[in-house]
């Protein structure tokens, strides 16, 4: 039970994250990014199904290709001219042509048997690619969720953000891209963990990696409003919540 991710598990997590977003943040940009990640747990189940389950189809043209290929092999073999082997001449051209149609037939069998995998995977890499762009987009919604301007206080401009946050307000906010980073992350991972191919765990890696990183941004963030909270009892300034610059 402990030993593997549950996919069930992390849709519900997803729909609880939403609703604890929504309920906080109404309206937010993030509410509607926290949104757009359930949408995609929800996906990443049905996509997984479809990478579990044999493709009997595919598989049956596959085997009828092969068979293909190798009839016409033989029906070729059959109708060429018995070579004069005592002619050394004749052998080595017939060697070579061996070698030549063994290595372009093996070529085209290996092509066929892992057709179905390579279309696998290929539907695996742009559910993934999707969720490196959102990661990315949590990024962009915590960009301008600046704690300093809590502390110090700064001369807006005409293009500044309006700041509409209290410090427990921006901390929660905040804690939130945390915890839609690493549901990303997590929602990659079972794409490694349903498809066992060194091109999608490479990539699930260089997600997690990404998370982690843009977490960290986060969390620094976050340690610096726990010392303004400390120090001015959470009650100094305010940021803005749910737009971009």
């Amino acid at each position: 039970m402990y030993r593997q991710l549950d996919a069930s598990k992390i849709v519900l997590t997803a729909q609880t994250l939403r609703n604890r977003v929504a309920e906080r943040f109404p309206e937010s940009g993030l509410s509607k990014v926290a949104a757009e990640v359930q949408s995609v747990a929800q996906e990443a189940v049905e996509r997984l199904q479809w990478i579990k389950q044999p493709q009997k189809g595919l598989r049956l043209g596959v085997y009828l290709l092969m068979a293909g290929v190798l009839a016409v092999l033989f029906m070729l073999l059959g109708s060429l001219e018995r070579p004069n082997w005592k002619e050394p001449g004749n052998f080595i051209q017939v060697l070579e042509a061996g070698l030549s149609a063994m290595f372009f037939i093996g070529a085209s069998v290996l092509f066929l048997l892992t057709w179905e995998g390579r279309i696998k995977r290929a539907k695996a890499l742009r559910a993934i690619h999707e969720l490196r762009a959102m990661s990315h987009i949590v990024d962009m919604h915590q960009l301008t969720k600046d704690p300093d301007a809590l502390r110090f206080g700064r001369g807006d401009t005409a293009s500044s953000p309006a700041r509409t946050l209290t410090a427990p307000q921006l901390s929660r906010y905040l804690d939130y891209c945390s915890e839609l980073l690493s549901l990303i992350s997590k929602i990659a991972a079972l794409y490694a963990q349903g498809l066992e191919d060194p091109v999608v765990l490479s990539a699930v890696d260089d997600v997690e990696d990404l998370s982690a990183e843009l977490s960290q941004k986060i969390w620094q963030k976050i340690t610096i409003l726990d010392s303004i909270k400390s120090r001015e009892g959470g009650s100094a300034g305010t940021i803005q919540a749910g737009s971009w610059p």
